[in-house]
């Protein structure tokens, strides 16, 4: 029996010769892997509009460059591994600070030469290991929250993405518009008959609606609404890439971009861009080879310590682009790599004149796809076997949330699991076992200073 089209080869069937690496071979459908091509650009698109708008940031080269990485990423690692922006970075670059380029830069290349270190040296695999699953879930289920809380803000109120990446105003979306509050929830309705809570394979191949490659269409939508919106725009469109260039970065800037933005960022990376893209990993393809922190670790620094330098935006892998590109249908690497395919012609074609096109993009939409991508992240965190596997979790993320830290959440998380640790420890036998080893050892001592006396 003949396989339907675009869907893999059923059980008994012949395999079909392919020249493509086995990593990038589709596992699905090809509009299934497209869908989770885009699955994390509600969380992508705002942060690089953001940068380009307030700190000048060079979209043309970022989209080229990002492209590159999502390829190699796909090739590499054989899933849907996202590129995202360096989130505590940008932040403090679109806060008061307002961090020049160079200093952008100087940040990324410093948190890359950290990474690339742990992770050549096995620090990082170390780390992996010794981690608790609860604070590891903590962190993912703080991020996965975080990133729900942004989206509805984004579905609620218009945005000022010129000032930051998650600057909501007090006006509340209009209901009517192209980028109205109506059209938000008509988006979430779609992909919600469409994907469901987020179905396995076996309850994808029973409903045809989940062959739907829904957040493709949703951000197919949202392209032609930008042109819809102000027709103006394709009089301010320039074609041809941006013209690559080395940035000059000061011995200044490398310290105001380290102490301000690489420190913050640091654990953010550690955490999320490696550990709990792992461990997402294996809850997500438990039939594949688990990822290697330091193969992780070492990706995301030698992407930077290219990149960066030609004025790149900072980047990183991250759980909650995983989730959000496993969400919406994405299986193997090749999600990815279409995803590489629409960047490198976007940043060929448009280069930086592309923000006047994303300038116009309905935050409403983008809100909607970033929602369900935080929400997968955070149902991860449902694995808790036991309450005091759920109570560390909780404080974790409690506390990351609170703080607007993950290092904090992930310090209080380690305290509070091995102080409950330390409670389970018998007091009364841990005094019997330390007599039994004094009285052991101080018989020997005795001989020994017997021995050298004669």
């Amino acid at each position: 029996m003949a396989s339907s089209a675009g869907d893999p080869l059923l059980p008994g069937e012949p395999h079909r010769r392919s020249f493509l690496p086995p990593s990038i071979r589709l596992k699905t459908s090809v509009w299934s892997e497209l869908g989770g091509a885009v699955g994390d650009l509600g969380t992508y698109i705002p942060i690089v509009l953001a940068l380009s708008l307030a700190s000048h940031l060079d979209l043309g080269t970022t989209l080229i460059f990002t492209a590159l990485y999502n390829f190699a990423s796909g090739v590499l690692f054989g899933i849907p591994m996202p590129v995202q922006p360096m989130k505590s970075i940008a932040a403090v670059a679109l806060s008061s600070a307002h961090l020049t380029v160079p200093q952008i830069m100087g940040a990324g290349i410093a948190v890359a030469a950290i990474l690339l270190f742990l992770g050549a040296t096995g620090l990082m695999t170390r780390l992996y290991r010794v981690l608790p699953l609860p604070v590891v879930r903590g962190v993912q289920l703080s991020q996965g929250l975080s990133f729900a809380f942004t989206a509805v803000k984004y579905i609620r109120y218009d945005q000022d993405f010129s000032r930051s990446s998650s600057a909501s105003t007090s006006v509340e979306r209009p209901l009517l518009g192209l980028d109205g509050l109506l059209l938000a929830l008509a988006a979430l309705l779609f992909i919600l008959l469409a994907t469901g809570a987020g179905d396995d394979e076996d309850a994808a191949r029973r409903r045809p609606c989940s062959r739907v490659p829904a957040a493709l269409i949703v951000f197919a939508v949202g392209l032609v609404l930008c042109f819809a919106r102000d027709p103006s725009i394709f009089r301010g469109l320039r074609f041809g890439p941006a013209p690559l260039g080395l940035v000059r970065i000061t011995w200044d800037d490398f310290k105001i971009g380290f102490w301000q933005a690489a420190v913050p960022q640091l654990p953010l990376s550690v955490l999320n861009s490696v550990i709990a893209v792992c461990k997402l990993s294996s809850d997500l393809f438990p039939d594949r080879a688990e990822l290697s922190p330091a193969r992780v670790s070492i990706s995301v620094g030698l992407m930077n310590l290219v990149g960066c330098w030609f004025g790149a935006m900072p980047c990183c892998h991250g759980a909650g682009g995983l989730a959000g590109q496993y969400r919406f249908g994405g299986r193997s690497g090749a999600s990815v790599v279409f995803l590489a395919m629409g960047k490198l012609v976007l940043g060929l074609v448009f280069g930086n004149s592309f923000v006047t096109i994303l300038g116009e993009f309905p935050i409403g939409i983008l809100g909607v796809m970033l929602l369900f991508s935080g929400v997968e992240l955070a149902m991860a965190s449902r694995d808790m076997g036991s309450k005091e596997e759920s109570f560390v979790m909780l404080v974790c993320a409690g506390v990351s949330l609170t703080g607007s830290s993950a290092a904090l959440g992930f310090i209080a998380g380690v305290v509070l699991h091995l102080l409950l640790r330390l409670r389970e420890i018998d007091s009364g036998e841990l005094v019997r076992r330390l007599r039994v080893r004094r009285t052991a050892i101080y018989p020997a001592v005795v001989g020994k200073i017997d021995c050298t006396n004669r």
